[in-house]
């Protein structure tokens, strides 16, 4: 079916990539944000393994490199600001704790909305309101009032997607909280940071400072163990009291990082989760990303499952002629062992954090399999016989 008629909810990440490979593929597409515009800042997310190769493959790799956060590498200190380990961005060939594609999420964003906006049509300040499919295609009814008719519909929606728990079911049923809550937001470079992220971790908590490309500014990044989390991911104040109850007596420079609580422009707090579910489609439905099986921001690869799942869900259903059972079974196949690694890393790091058992080592062969399963493990298809055309015409409501 070619032309097949795609909307896309979400324009973050995986949205725009998935946006960039339908295109080429020969679909028309059409992405919804709820946000105004783009969200600049966030933060800084990281590609490795076969996620560079699918970087390469979109013509985007000179594109993103320079829009890079150039991260030198990373120092694990002590209470008093003593080094304790040493991390560098050129580490295990730049796939290591500081990857050589390290950019700011808004960074990569805008990326990816620059290379499909000319032939994506984008519409911000909307959302799915209603959805009804049926063996021939999607009638949805956004919150603006406008009613379309769409072939397939993809939640590229986030931890938490609001597509997911219309077509799937509450998001009770599918989100596993790993008992940690993870902050970040924009503080003053008053520290001296110079191209080096700082960390430090004592007793589960942590408090970190990482470099941006303007040197006048930081990201400070803190956690705490938390064994539930009820606070609404839009409760902005009530987030900011539960963070400051929590580190108020935390060590280092967490006091300093504290004060620009009030004045941040960028103040972001959740949950450190993942998504598990049975099947990530439902008829003409299906979610990529964080929305399908978000492996949480510990595991360091949430930005390459969304570029790979991107890139093979628009192969896969090209490749079955835009049958969504035949396109969706496909891309699932493809991606299961390689989305369960990469949970098996997050919840391996989120556990480390507490402390390994007593009178137990760590299986370091073992993890440094789990590690490169979870980079390199799956096989990226070149998809050579089917259509592949960069966009040409522009279609977009732009921020």
């Amino acid at each position: 079916m070619s032309g097949s008629r795609v909307l896309v909810a979400g324009a973050s990440i995986a949205g725009p990539a998935l946006a960039h490979w339908l295109r080429r593929r020969g679909a028309e597409v059409t992405v919804v944000e709820r946000a105004p515009g783009l969200r600049p800042g966030g933060q800084a997310v990281d590609a490795r393994g076969v996620a560079k190769e699918v970087i390469r493959r979109m013509g985007l790799d000179a594109e993103v490199r320079a829009a890079c956060t150039d991260t030198a590498g990373a120092y694990t200190v002590d209470v008093d600001g003593n080094v304790v380990e040493t991390y560098r961005a050129d580490d295990d060939g730049g796939d290591g704790y500081i990857s050589e594609i390290e950019i700011l999420r808004g960074d990569l964003s805008q990326v990816l909305y620059d290379d499909t906006r000319d032939g994506v049509e984008y519409v911000f300040g909307d959302r799915i309101a209603e959805l009804t499919q049926d063996t021939d295609g999607v009638d949805v009814v956004f919150a603006s009032g406008d009613r379309r008719r769409f072939d397939l519909v993809v939640g590229a929606d986030g931890l938490h997607s609001a597509l997911r728990g219309m077509v799937f079911g509450p998001r009770e049923e599918f989100i596993r909280h790993l008992g940690l809550v993870l902050a970040f937001y924009t503080v003053p470079n008053e520290f001296g940071l110079d191209r080096w992220l700082i960390d430090y971790q004592e007793a589960g908590r942590s408090a970190g400072l990482r470099p941006v490309g303007d040197t006048s500014k930081a990201i400070a990044m803190l956690s705490f163990p938390a064994a539930d989390f009820d606070v609404d991911h839009r409760d902005v104040e009530a987030q900011k009291s539960l963070l400051r109850e929590r580190m108020a007596d935390f060590g280092w420079e967490t006091p300093r990082i504290l004060a620009h609580l009030d004045d941040t422009p960028d103040f972001y707090l959740d949950q450190v989760a993942q998504v598990v579910m049975d099947r990530w489609s439902s008829g003409r439905v299906a979610l990529l990303g964080d929305a399908a099986f978000s492996s949480s921001p510990m595991s360091g690869q949430g930005t390459g499952l969304a570029l790979v799942g991107a890139y093979l869900l628009a192969g896969e259903l090209a490749a079955a002629c835009w049958d969504p059972e035949q396109g969706f079974a496909a891309y699932e196949a493809r991606m299961r062992a390689f989305v369960e690694a990469n949970q098996e890393i997050g919840r391996v790091h989120v556990q480390s954090l507490q402390g390994p058992p007593p009178d137990e080592e760590p299986d370091m062969e073992a993890l440094m399999a789990l590690a490169d399963r979870a980079i390199n493990g799956i096989e990226l298809p070149d998809y050579a016989d089917l259509p592949d055309s960069r966009p040409s015409t522009a279609s977009s409501v732009a921020p």
